[in-house]
């Protein structure tokens, strides 16, 4: 029998589980530059690498207000919608077998080991998708960022007993921050 709080409880008592104990999937991915606020461009999407991740901060999105103030209207100013800005996204505490992260970073940053690229070349930007997993590894909520460029790289300390390369952190600027459908 289930114990009533275990993520296997299946009664039909309308319970779920909290999601303790998260992980987070990040996929990257080189597809289609699209229109500012366009599709996600999945159709020609060529994944690049993938992590897992401890975890995410920065999902965040801000409107600037623009103010207007009317003559003769007394009670407030009108308020209407502004530019977005989102914020740095950083992922912590991360594992994968790869080092296309740290590729990808040398590309702007020209760590990389070809010096005639150029720094910061838009083309290099990618499409990070962060999947949050519950205990059975089913993807619970997506999110898109689009044109991503990493900002900050952070390798983790050496472990000998470790056989992946780890990530402290990561920090990705984007231009775009979409909720996806699972």
């Amino acid at each position: 029998m289930a114990e009533p709080n275990s993520p296997n409880n299946s009664s039909s008592d309308g319970f779920e589980a909290p999601l303790f104990g998260n992980r987070f999937l990040v996929e990257f991915a080189r597809e289609a530059i699209a229109a500012r606020g366009g599709g996600s461009g999945e159709g020609s999407s060529e994944p690049l690498c993938q992590g897992a991740f401890s975890e995410v901060s920065g999902l965040e999105a801000a409107m600037e207000t623009k103010t207007i103030k009317e003559g003769g209207a007394n009670y407030g100013a009108h308020q209407r919608a502004g530019q977005v800005s989102f914020a740095t996204v950083v992922l912590k505490r991360g594992m994968t077998r790869a080092s296309d992260l740290w590729s990808w970073w040398g590309l702007f940053a020209g760590a990389g080991t070809d010096a005639s690229r150029a720094n910061g070349a838009f083309a290099h930007r990618l499409t990070v998708r962060i999947a949050l997993l519950d205990l059975q590894s089913n993807t619970v909520l997506k999110w898109r960022l689009e044109r991503a460029m990493p900002v900050k790289f952070k390798a983790a300390d050496f472990n000998a007993r470790s056989t992946e390369v780890g990530i402290e952190e990561i920090h990705l600027v984007h231009e775009g921050l979409f909720m996806e459908t699972t």
